[in-house]
């Protein structure tokens, strides 16, 4: 059932006004402190707001709901590379200077920091902390505090983190509450970004290695949850701490709701799937909307035990599917690349997969404003990319569509046009019917999923048949988490499941997604390895733009460029979220412009006998 969508609406209209505003550029930032810091505009709450517009402020504390992932984890750290971890621990575990509005494309407000001051040219920021603010052990949380964790998490922490602390020209403690970052990069969300970041407890990792932590070496945070009980690989439990500091601020009212969190570990998704059907599992998020209409009919859903809800949102699709990793053969070609986009007949797995439900993914912005246009580039876009012109791949600039596809499995036409893109890049029919290079090397190559992607592996299946047809030998491997995770952060694949959401107001993310950079550095986004001027220069443009005008232009640049790249056999759109889930459990009737983002459930729900 949908919720409220008028609200819903309203409120995605007011965001996407804000990206495409009468304005046409950003507010002046004044360097005094304030509660709350947009990268467009100003925050849409004032100072003084009572909580987040689509939560129950008065929502009841209590009740324990149990939640299911597929696969195990070794680790309870998310903050370092090291490690395969539960991914809700990072957005239920800990908290950062600022928290952000889901309402809003990109607002923050006051968390462990009670005020924000902003240069002007965004070239620095500081935040003043609250003095309430407290670890869930009872100690303060301090500026040193702060400080040693951007060093930490910058030096010796996890990928993600390790980009902004580059651009981090020197950080200081003005006093004993306050903090200034200087950055040294013309990059005006740089400001947003230092109030996203974890702070951790310093005291605790005094004379232990951080970067190579222990499971039993759990971080002390000062969110709302502590791990109260875990075994590796089975389960882990998060408790409410009944002393949490933050329960009367205003981004905190109406939050973190349940008295326990557990999540319990399934071999893969099928196995997950019943168990949620046999009542082990409070709720479950499913992707496939042929299954949500097929198998969603169980005795629990029947007796009205379990609710079916959809969750409608505005934010961009993001790319979902398999990835080529360009850093090897025969990977690094273009036309190997389409060609393989060729034979992914998409019509027929859509069909047979998700009843033709879910369209496809046609861009990294695909549902919203920010997707490049059909047919050739215009305007701003094409002054953007007009200095790489003579280097860029065909289609960025007059236009890149992904082939149709067949209702039948037998897709003829893209099996002649792969066929011709092959023969141009170097491959033939051999006497056996493979394809071969000059040098008689057979075209083969490796698909790596986990067991428990079970939906990527159907489409792997039906995807290696059709290679099979025009001669190409593809093997499906699926690991176990951890060697997956190590294979992955390492590039060492050829193929594999991809899934990089996407806001709208991407930012300095785009760099470990896909820039240079991050093509290098193990555990990055980038598995593709793409390694693009040009898309540097889009993001660098994106990073630096005054005005939505050219903001807008340097995200349609990019979206082109990215998709004109050939890195993704993409899959289909996620246009809704899907969750059932016992009756009990409730949220509000008002949905954020965001829709179900990872923290929508459990952060804002609650229990309701």
């Amino acid at each position: 059932m949908n919720r409220d969508f008028f609200h819903f609406a309203r409120a995605s209209m007011t965001a996407l006004l804000l990206i495409l505003g009468t304005s046409g550029g950003y507010a002046d930032s004044h360097e005094e402190s304030r509660h709350g810091l947009a990268m467009y505009g100003e925050p849409a709450l004032a100072e003084g707001f009572n909580a987040l517009p689509y939560v129950n402020a008065n929502a009841p504390k209590g009740g324990e709901i149990r939640l299911g992932n597929p696969g195990s984890f070794d680790s309870l750290n998310p903050y370092i590379q090291r490690g395969n971890v539960p991914w809700q621990l990072r957005f239920f575990g800990n908290e950062s200077l600022m928290a952000r509005s889901q309402d809003e494309p990109f607002t923050l407000y006051g968390l462990l920091a009670e005020s924000v001051r902003v240069a002007e040219d965004r070239s620095w920021v500081e935040f003043t902390l609250r003095d309430s603010a407290r670890f869930s052990d009872g100690s303060p949380v301090t500026i040193d505090d702060v400080i040693w964790s951007f060093e930490t998490l910058g030096t010796q922490g996890h990928g993600r983190y390790q980009g902004f602390w580059r651009q981090v020209d020197s950080l200081e403690a003005i006093d004993d509450k306050t903090v200034r970052f200087t950055f040294n990069s013309d990059n005006r969300e740089l400001a947003l970004l230092a109030g996203l970041r974890p702070v951790l407890k310093k005291a605790q990792w005094e004379g232990k290695d951080f970067a190579n932590a222990r499971i039993d070496d759990i971080p002390i945070s000062s969110g709302p949850y502590v791990i109260s009980e875990y075994d590796a690989g089975r389960f882990v439990k998060l408790t409410r701490n009944p002393d949490y500091w933050g329960n009367d601020l205003p981004v905190r009212k109406g939050h973190n709701n349940f008295d326990d969190i557990r999540i319990e570990f399934y071999g893969d998704s099928d196995v997950l799937f019943e168990a949620f059907k046999g009542g082990e599992l409070s709720a479950i998020r499913e992707f496939n909307a042929s299954k949500w209409d097929t198998q969603f009919d169980f005795p629990r859903i029947s007796s009205g035990d379990v609710v079916k809800t959809v969750i409608p949102h505005g934010k961009p699709s993001g790319i979902t599917g398999f990835v080529m990793n360009t850093r090897r053969p025969p990977f690094d070609d273009w036309r190997v690349r389409q060609a393989l986009i060729e034979m992914f007949n998409f019509n027929y797995i859509s069909a047979a997969l998700t009843g033709g439900q879910q369209p496809r993914i046609s861009s990294y912005f695909s549902n919203s404003p920010l997707a490049f246009e059909p047919g050739p580039a215009k305007g701003r876009v094409a002054q953007l990319l007009e200095p790489f012109a003579s280097d860029l791949l065909p289609g960025t600039l007059d236009g890149y569509e992904l082939p149709e596809g067949s209702k039948r499995a037998r897709d003829r036409g893209a099996a002649t046009r792969a066929t011709e893109l092959l023969g141009q890049a170097g491959w033939t029919p051999g006497s056996d019917g493979k394809m071969q290079n000059g040098n008689g090397d057979v075209l083969s190559f490796e698909i790596l999923l986990t067991p428990a992607a079970t939906e990527a592996r159907q489409i792997a299946t039906i995807y290696v048949e059709a290679l099979s047809t025009v001669g190409i030998d593809v093997v499906i491997s699926p690991l176990d988490s951890a060697q997956y995770n190590e294979r992955t952060a390492k590039f060492d694949f050829d193929m594999s499941y991809y899934r990089r959401a996407v806001s709208l107001s991407p930012g300095t993310e785009q760099r470990f997604y896909w820039g240079s950079e991050s093509a290098v550095l193990d555990g990055s986004r980038n598995w593709m390895g793409a390694e693009d001027p040009a898309i540097d220069a889009m993001i660098m443009s994106m990073l630096s733009a005054r005005d939505t005008e050219d903001f807008n232009a340097s995200v349609k640049a990019l979206d082109r460029l990215l998709m004109a790249g050939r890195y993704v056999v993409p899959f289909w759109t996620f246009a809704a979220g899907r969750i059932a889930h016992v009756k009990e459990m409730k949220f509000p009737d008002t949905v954020p412009l965001y829709g179900d983002g990872p923290n929508y459930l459990p952060e804002i729900w609650w229990w309701e006998e």
